[in-house]
């Protein structure tokens, strides 16, 4: 009799202070406590997302998700809808900035810190986004009819 061995499906978990020691925690808990990476825009949870900070090219997101690399929650184990907590936005210096949290719709727990910014540079409208879970994007747009960076050369 050849009896095949199941592997044992693991749910995802959040990594705690012990698991990366180069990471500061909000929290000692073992219980999936949210964590603050240097150089982060805040609290996030690494077992809750399939890649940390994807790269997005040049899509930036004001609002909203992205739920492809959403794996579920790391602390009661649900895959559901993501909503959008504390939103801000401020003005400083002629660069708008707008922060807001990603959390689990039954537990509340904070999957991710989001922040996207927009300023005008030059002739410019420069985005940014760098999120756990939406990933890192950056984009230029020419507030000229004719963006000079796309012409090519008459000879």
């Amino acid at each position: 009799m050849n009896k095949k061995k199941e592997k044992k499906k693991t749910s995802p978990r959040c990594i705690t202070e012990a698991s990366y020691p180069d990471r500061i925690g909000t929290s000692s808990s073992v219980n999936c406590s949210p964590l603050v990476v240097l150089g982060s825009p805040g609290k996030m949870c690494p077992g809750c997302v399939q890649k940390e900070y994807p790269s997005r090219g040049h899509t930036c997101l004001e609002n909203g998700s992205f739920l492809l690399n959403y794996v579920g929650c790391a602390k009661c184990n649900q895959r559901d809808f993501v909503l959008i907590n504390n939103k801000m936005i401020e003005e400083e210096d002629g660069e708008e900035i707008i922060t807001y949290d990603h959390v689990c719709k039954n537990c509340h727990h904070v999957i991710a810190r989001h922040e996207y910014t927009f300023s005008v540079v030059d002739d410019y409208q420069e985005y940014t986004m760098l999120c756990l879970l939406c990933g890192k994007a950056e984009d230029s747009i020419s507030i000229l009819p004719d963006d000079p960076r796309q012409m090519a050369p008459l000879f």
